[in-house]
């Protein structure tokens, strides 16, 4: 069953909470977040990465390289809204 990004952080939340012996209504929601903001801006900055490395490898092709990175960031892009709507 697919689980979307706040279903995850939710269940690393109790697991964090579980091995720091914490009750699981304390703060559930402000660790829930705080790793769903890790994830995001893990997702973010490695979308960043593959667009850095695409333009790398096809420097002797500027416009295939220019492309290749513009899809990346149009990725990206959905990436971030989607993410947002999850909230």
């Amino acid at each position: 069953m697919s689980k979307n990004l706040r279903e995850r952080a939710e269940i690393t939340a109790r697991e964090v909470q579980d091995i720091l012996g914490v009750l699981p209504g304390d703060h559930s929601k402000e660790v829930a977040d705080a790793v769903e903001h890790a994830i995001i801006r893990a997702l973010i900055e490695e979308r960043e990465r593959c667009a850095t490395i695409a333009q790398q490898c096809h420097e002797g092709d500027a416009q295939k390289a220019e492309r290749v990175a513009d899809e990346i960031r149009r990725v990206r892009s959905v990436l971030i809204s989607n993410l947002s709507a999850m909230r």
